[in-house]
């Protein structure tokens, strides 16, 4: 298949190009709470509008029977600030599909490394570290150390934390691992699910002195005993999380089968009736079961 027509086979995410759209053709899918009005975070990205304008365009799809109205997907506190400074439109990227589901699930979206892209955008558009400070009410000591956030962090490990809300010191200690120990250690954080510094620090700990940087400074206070017994919890888990990825693609498989077979039963009358008459505590569990995969 020649790379047009595999082009072809892949549908463009976002329309071509941006659009400026009237604020009042756009149809927000939620409501901002009064705690969110009241927020930090509300209060700093209508100090950032003020000082350089919108940096991340909000995302919009088109109404499915008028083309000239469109469903807010993504930016809505950007929306309802812009709204509130009396402006009356608003530059957006079109999505192609409804994705709500994917901006709803990520719907707090300024992790650290998509702050440290937005502030990139500002400098490359001319923008000062002192008025991006002063945007985000912060010291401009946080704005230049967010702007190198990534110098010496491998892409793999941007892309596998892209979407984590990862402590700015915790990046130091990557640092101080080589590649290929920096995919391990994010990928052991994700697994824990814990991104702080102090588990960051054991993690370097426990990594041989190969796989550091060169100039890292082992940990002191340590005996060669401990190191080898953290070296080894830290091999174990990290095959243990191997394991589970490799099963968890069938196993997820099996999962919606089984959901799905359940919730087919329980919309046969004969056979609801059986499961109430003879096993009414198995009918609850395939009715739960049915629940979620309804709601998923």
């Amino acid at each position: 298949m020649s790379t047009a027509a595999k082009t072809a086979l892949v549908k463009i995410a976002f329309e071509k190009a941006s659009l400026r759209i009237s604020i009042d053709e756009i149809l927000p899918l939620r409501q901002l709470t009064p705690s969110v009005l009241k927020s930090v975070k509300y209060a700093q990205i209508a100090a950032s509008i003020a000082e350089v304008g919108i940096i991340e365009p909000p995302v919009v799809v088109r109404d499915s029977t008028d083309r000239n109205r469109f469903h807010l997907l993504d930016g809505h506190i950007r929306v309802d600030i812009l709204r509130a400074r009396g402006e009356t439109e608003v530059v957006c990227l079109v999505a192609t599909e409804d994705e709500a589901f994917t901006y709803h699930k990520r719907i707090s979206r300024i992790a650290i490394i998509q702050e440290h892209k937005m502030i990139l955008k500002a400098i490359e558009k001319g923008v000062s570290e002192e008025r991006l400070a002063r945007a985000l009410n912060v010291n401009i000591t946080s704005i230049r150390h967010k702007r190198s956030l990534l110098e010496g962090i491998c892409p793999e490990v941007v892309d596998l934390l892209k979407d984590r809300h990862v402590p700015i010191n915790t990046f130091g200690e990557l640092k101080k691992l080589k590649s290929i120990r920096q995919i391990e250690a994010a990928e052991l954080m994700m697994a824990m699910n814990k991104y702080s510094i102090s588990y960051a620090k054991s993690l370097v700990a426990a990594t041989p002195e190969s796989q550091l940087v060169r100039g890292t400074k082992t940990v002191k206070g340590l005996s060669q005993q401990q190191i080898d017994m953290m070296e080894g919890e830290s091999a174990t888990l990290d095959r243990e999380f191997k394991a589970i990825e490799q099963d968890y693609g069938s196993d997820h498989l099996d999962v919606i089968l089984a959901t799905g077979y359940v919730a087919r039963l329980l919309e046969n009358a004969r056979v609801v009736r059986h499961l109430a008459h003879r096993h009414p505590d198995i009918l609850a569990e395939f009715q739960k079961i049915a629940e979620v995969q309804k709601a998923a």
